[in-house]
């Protein structure tokens, strides 16, 4: 809670205020991102009823933007159900007003990553067979089975803290919400009336799936860096992938969250409760992350340059001398220097810098993932001539409206669920009114 005096009132109000309007303001956001996301709908059709030769695929390189896209945005998904569940497990009191935006973020954005797995397919029909013929000997069907079950845990982690929060809506809104939206809210309210029983065991259930939620999110980004390193081609067959990409994860989804609770502080007027200490908080976070990564991909280059064979080579140097070279040092500089230093300084750990840091931290991982996917697959095994990729104009609209359908998706979610976690913030408010009491009445102890 804020190190001011905030009443329950207050926050049952600034909760459920996207519910009851969001304002023109609202509808003209949501036009625009609908604008961005119909383009791609469209492209994807095409690309249903052509095939995947309107990409920029070839049977030399049959990864891409897509599978770029699908690790990108399950890694942002995997920051933000981790940092709720490492914060509710630490008991960080501070989380509060912030984990209902991490937990809806981390259940939409995998969503949309994961729809690229089907969106990669050239007949989608044929994703039945590998639920119905599975090769349990290919990493990708452990990636479907981990990404399955991950996505059913981050639903759940999202799901029980809003079951008082619904109650609540249920009563206060009565009539107001709507119809459809009352009914929502009496079916998944599931007959909340706040018993201590009821009341133990959700929190038995919040603690079990934030205590699952951990291992299970790092074996997915595990598995998903296995797809790529259980492999002989320079520039994947590499032990540090799995840490790689899970540190990846992490540091794309805490800049995320900082991005959706800046947006949605603004428009809904929430600095009460979103102070600048939570960027600060999570600024540290992301600080440590980027530490980590960019010493990663020193390790990475080092051993891989260091031995410097004959396959790896020419990759490495693409990398790091020719074709990709601009890409990947404006990755090193934009994307990883800049935030890191922005987050690090005094003067400019601020709200403003920590939310450019984090801008330029998703679009740098994001530039990443396509400097993994990319540069090996454009080296030919057997032969020194390298392959040109370069993405259609399909693949850049589906990636454009899937980067506009989180938001979208998000603003839609508030309108009918509370924004911020009533329960657990007036039970943080509760705790700590309890704590001043028995220090006054003690003041010895």
């Amino acid at each position: 809670m804020p190190a001011h005096i905030v009443s329950s009132e207050d926050v049952r109000t600034a909760a459920l205020r996207p519910i009851l309007g969001g304002g023109l303001r609202f509808w003209v956001i949501a036009g625009m991102l609908t604008a961005l996301v119909i383009p791609g709908v469209v492209a994807y059709v095409t690309q249903l009823r052509s095939g995947l030769g309107v990409t920029g695929l070839s049977d030399d390189v049959f990864w891409g933007v897509y599978t770029a896209n699908l690790v990108a945005f399950i890694g942002i998904s995997y920051g933000g159900a981790v940092v709720s569940a490492v914060l509710r497990l630490t008991d960080a009191h501070w989380r509060a007003p912030i984990t209902r935006m991490a937990e809806a973020m981390a259940l939409i954005s995998l969503m949309i990553g994961a729809s690229f797995a089907v969106i990669h397919v050239g007949r989608p029909t044929r994703l039945w067979e590998m639920a119905t013929s599975p090769n349990f000997s290919s990493p990708l069907v452990w990636d479907m089975i981990a990404i399955s079950t991950y996505l059913a845990a981050t639903a759940v982690l999202l799901y029980l803290p809003l079951i008082p929060d619904l109650a609540i809506a249920r009563e206060r809104l009565g009539s107001r919400a709507g119809g459809w939206r009352l009914a929502i809210y009496r079916l998944l309210s599931a007959r909340w009336r706040g018993l201590p029983r009821q009341r133990r065991l959700l929190n038995w259930g919040m603690d079990g799936v934030a205590l699952l939620i951990i291992p299970l999110a790092v074996a997915v980004h595990s598995v998903l860096a296995w797809a790529f390193g259980l492999t002989s081609r320079a520039g994947w067959h590499s032990s540090v992938l799995g840490p790689y990409f899970v540190v990846a994860a992490l540091l794309s989804g805490v800049a995320t969250v900082i991005l959706v609770i800046a947006a949605f502080r603004k428009a809904y007027h929430l600095e009460q409760f979103i102070e600048e200490r939570h960027f600060r908080y999570l600024a540290s976070l992301m600080l440590a992350l980027g530490v980590a990564y960019l010493y990663l991909t020193i390790a990475e280059l080092l051993t891989e340059g260091y031995v410097l064979n004959e396959e790896s080579a020419p990759a490495l140097e693409a990398l790091l001398l020719d074709r990709f070279a601009p890409l990947f040092w404006l990755f090193v500089v934009v994307g990883g220097a800049i935030p890191t230093l922005l987050v690090s300084l005094p003067w400019t750990r601020t709200i403003p810098g920590i939310v450019i840091a984090a801008t330029l931290a998703v679009a740098g991982m994001w530039l990443k993932r396509i400097l993994i996917v990319v540069p090996p697959l454009s080296q030919h095994v057997f032969e020194a001539e390298s392959v040109a990729y370069r993405p259609s104009m399909v693949e850049a609209l589906v990636t454009l409206s899937a980067a506009a359908a989180i938001p979208l998706l998000l603003m839609l979610f508030f309108r009918v669920f509370p924004v911020l976690s009533i329960s657990e913030m007036e039970d943080v408010a509760e705790e700590s009114d309890r704590a001043a009491f028995a220090a006054a009445t003690n003041p010895g102890s």
